[in-house]
């Protein structure tokens, strides 16, 4: 990777990171939580966002965009 494409400092890759392991957390937490508690399949779908946001911060903060 050419280093023209990196725009954020470590700082910010730093919150990013940050932001990745807490919603990372988050969904792997609500994901046993609807399981153990027996929630029907389709509200299972929630754990989609904090998954997607962990998603999103850890591959921002590794890419350095």
């Amino acid at each position: 990777m050419s280093s023209d494409a990196i725009n954020i400092g470590p700082g910010e890759r730093r919150k990013r990171r940050l932001l990745g392991v807490v919603a990372l957390t988050v969904g792997v937490g609500l994901a046993f939580l609807l399981v153990v508690t027996e929630a029907p399949r389709w509200s299972r779908a929630v754990i989609f966002f904090p998954v997607w946001m962990a998603g999103l911060g850890l591959l921002q903060a590794r890419e350095k965009t």
